[in-house]
C-alpha cells in the first residue's frame, strides 16, 4: 500500500506517494484500489508504486523553441530521482513562450500559475521538480509553488550559446533589437536581414543576454529554489544535464526533509533578489515578477525601498543589454557565486536555501575563479548604483520604472512637449508616417497597454524610433509607457506607469501636446497640465466594457497593478 510515510509502521502515518490527495468516490479505500491499478496498466511495479513521488512539471511544447531540451532534461532528472529512491512522475501544465502568445505572454503567466498550482496541490505528489525557462514561466511556477505549499525545485533550461556572425557574436534578442533599428534606419539590407534572421537564435535555450530569462534563473537561485551554477549554465552544456540529475535528487531530499517553498521567502532573501537585480543590471520585467512572488507570500516588494537600494548597489555584471558579454561568458567568469561573493556585505547571508544552507555557505570563502571582464570588482564597477529607478509624480502616483543602466544619461533630465498613441493599433498606424509632427526632443507616450487593457501589458515599451528620425541617425527617444519593455532592450525607457490607463490613471489623460517633466535625479514623473483641465479631461472619460467571458473576464476583474506584480487579487496572500 502506497499510504504511508517510508519508515513508519502504519499507526496513524500521513498518506504519501500515490496515497496523497486520493479521488473522491466517498471510499478512500476504494479510491487508492483504483489508482493503484490505473498505475499498474502503465506497467508499474508495486515495488515502484510504493515509493515516495516526485512530480515534474513539464512545459515542453512545440509552440515553446526555448523549451525544445526539456524531454532530456526530464529524463536527467528522473535519473536524479530513481537514484535516490523515489518514483518520478511528469506531468504537463500550460507552456508560455513571449513570441508565441497573442495578445502577449504576460497576459498567461496568472493562467499558467493557477495551472501549475492546482496540479501540484490535487495530484498524488511528495515533491516537486519545476521545469521551465522562458521568462513567464519561471515566476508563474515559483508563484505556483508557493501557494501550493508542495517543496519544489526549480530547474530552468539555460541560455543559448552566441554565434559568430561577420566578425561579431549574435544572440537574441538585443541583437534583434539593435540590427530591426537598423534595418528600420535603412542601414541594413532587406537581404542582410533576412540573413541575421537565421542567425541571432542558433541553439536551444532562452536569449542569451541579462534578459528576463536570465535574469529570473539568477533570482531563483538568489532565493534558493536552485543550486547558484543552475542559474548561468547553458542549455547546450552537459553541466545542465547534471544539474536536472541533481534537482531529481534534491528533490527527493525534500520528501524526507520537507521544506514549504513558502519559507524561502523572507524579507531578507527579497532584499537579496532586489540587491541581485540590481547589480545585474537585470530586467525591469523582474520587478513585476518579483512583486508578484512576493505578493504570493505575504510580502510587498516596495518601490521605494527598491530605489532606495538602488543607491547602494553597483551594477557589477557586463553583460548585453547593459554591457557587452553574453550568458556564456557570466557563466565561465565564475557566475552567481562570484557576483554575491562580490555583494556580500550587502547580503542578508543568514537566508538559507532548499538545503538548510546558508547563502554564506552557498557563497564560499572567496577562493573560486573570476573572469573581471565580466564580473566588476566592487571598486571598478559597470556602474556605481543599480540599474533601476522607481519615478513618483502626478504622471505616476503609484510609481513607474526606469531602467538607467540601459539609457542615454543625457536625457535623464528632460521636460518636453509629448506625442501620445492611444493603444497599440494607433501606433502601429501612425509611427511610420513620414508626416508626423515629431522631433527627436519629443517624448514618446503610449497609453492603454497596461495589465487590465486588452493588450495585456505587453513588451510594447520599447516603442520604436519613428522611421523619420531613425533615418535622420536619432538613437534613442525618451519613451513612456504603461506596459513593459523586454529585458533585452535598451534605450530611455519609463515603463509600468501606475495607475495605468485603463483604469483610470493620470497617463489616460495626457494628450499630444502636454508637457512632460522626467527627472531621474528627482526620481519624478510629472505630467504639466492644470488640475481644471485634467478635471474636464476625466469628465469626458468612459472605462473600455468589460469582456463577456473567460480568461479575459477574469483577468479585467482581478488583475493588480505592475506595483504589486500584476497578479489576481483573490491569488495574493492575506496580509
Amino acid at each position: 500500500m502506497t499510504d504511508k510515510k517510508p519508515g513508519d509502521d502504519g499507526r496513524g502515518a500521513a498518506p504519501f506517494g500515490l496515497g496523497r490527495n486520493a479521488s473522491n468516490y466517498g471510499d478512500p479505500a476504494f479510491a487508492l484500489y483504483l489508482r493503484r491499478s490505473f498505475a499498474k496498466s502503465m506497467g508499474y511495479s508495486q515495488a515502484m508504486l510504493d515509493k515516495p513521488v516526485v512530480g515534474i512539471a513539464d512545459t515542453a511544447s512545440d509552440y515553446n523553441n526555448c523549451h525544445r531540451t526539456i524531454p532530456e532534461l526530464i529524463e536527467a532528472v528522473k535519473r536524479g530521482v530513481l537514484a535516490a529512491g523515489g518514483l518520478p512522475l511528469s506531468f504537463p501544465t500550460i507552456s508560455i513562450c513571449e513570441p508565441s502568445l497573442s495578445p502577449c505572454s504576460m497576459h498567461y503567466r496568472n493562467l499558467m500559475a493557477l495551472d501549475t498550482e492546482a496540479m501540484l496541490a490535487n495530484q498524488p505528489m511528495d515533491a516537486a521538480v519545476l521545469v521551465g525557462g522562458c521568462d513567464k514561466t519561471v515566476p508563474a511556477q515559483l508563484m505556483a509553488a508557493i501557494s501550493s505549499g508542495t517543496p519544489s525545485v526549480m530547474l530552468v533550461v539555460g541560455p543559448m550559446l552566441a554565434q559568430a556572425f561577420e566578425g561579431e557574436r549574435l544572440s537574441a534578442c538585443t541583437d534583434c533589437r539593435r540590427y530591426w533599428a537598423r534595418y528600420r534606419a535603412g542601414e541594413v539590407s532587406d537581404e542582410k536581414i533576412a540573413t541575421l534572421e537565421g542567425k541571432l537564435a542558433t541553439t536551444a535555450g532562452t536569449c542569451g543576454v541579462m534578459g528576463t530569462a536570465s535574469t529570473m534563473a539568477c533570482l531563483a537561485a538568489t532565493l534558493g529554489f536552485m543550486p547558484l551554477d543552475a542559474a548561468s549554465a547553458p542549455a547546450v552544456h552537459a553541466d545542465r544535464l547534471r544539474i536536472a540529475e541533481e534537482a531529481g535528487a534534491q528533490a527527493v531530499r525534500l520528501i524526507h526533509k520537507p521544506v514549504a517553498p513558502l519559507s524561502l521567502m523572507t524579507q531578507g532573501n527579497l532584499d537579496n533578489a532586489v540587491r541581485v537585480l540590481l547589480s545585474l543590471g537585470g530586467s525591469t520585467n523582474a520587478i513585476v515578477h518579483l512583486a508578484a512572488i512576493a505578493g504570493r507570500a505575504g510580502l510587498d516588494l516596495d518601490l521605494k525601498r527598491l530605489d532606495a537600494l538602488s543607491e547602494t548597489t553597483p551594477v557589477l555584471v557586463d553583460l548585453k543589454p547593459t554591457g557587452e558579454g553574453y550568458m556564456e561568458d557570466f557563466h565561465s567568469a565564475g557566475g552567481m557565486r562570484a557576483l554575491l561573493w562580490e555583494l556580500r556585505d550587502l547580503l542578508d547571508l543568514t537566508t538559507k536555501d532548499l538545503d538548510g544552507v546558508s547563502l554564506a555557505d552557498r557563497i564560499g570563502d572567496g577562493t573560486h575563479f573570476v573572469d573581471r571582464r565580466i564580473i566588476r570588482a566592487r571598486g571598478a564597477p559597470v556602474s556605481p548604483v543599480g540599474g533601476l529607478v522607481a519615478l513618483f509624480g502626478s504622471l505616476a502616483p503609484d510609481g513607474a520604472i526606469l531602467k538607467r543602466s540601459a539609457a542615454t544619461p543625457a536625457l535623464f533630465e528632460t521636460e518636453a512637449r509629448c506625442l501620445v498613441f492611444d493603444g497599440l493599433k494607433d501606433l502601429s498606424d501612425r509611427i511610420d508616417d513620414p508626416d508626423l509632427d515629431v522631433t527627436a526632443q519629443d517624448i514618446l507616450v503610449l497609453k492603454g497597454a497596461g495589465p487590465r487593457s486588452p493588450a495585456g501589458m505587453p513588451e510594447a515599451g520599447y516603442l520604436p524610433i519613428p522611421k523619420k528620425l531613425a533615418r535622420q541617425g536619432v538613437k534613442d527617444m525618451v519613451r513612456m509607457s504603461d506596459c513593459r519593455m523586454s529585458g533585452t532592450a535598451f534605450g530611455t525607457i519609463v515603463l509600468h506607469i501606475a495607475p495605468e490607463a485603463s483604469v483610470g490613471g493620470p497617463l489616460q489623460f495626457v494628450q499630444t501636446g502636454d508637457r512632460i517633466r522626467l527627472s531621474v535625479k528627482n526620481r519624478s514623473l510629472d505630467l504639466l497640465v492644470d488640475e481644471a483641465e485634467l478635471a474636464k479631461r476625466r469628465a469626458a472619460w468612459a472605462p473600455a466594457p468589460a469582456p463577456k467571458r473567460g480568461w479575459d473576464k477574469l483577468v479585467h476583474d482581478q488583475v493588480t497593478q505592475a506595483p504589486l506584480g500584476a497578479d489576481l487579487a483573490f491569488l495574493r496572500a492575506e496580509p
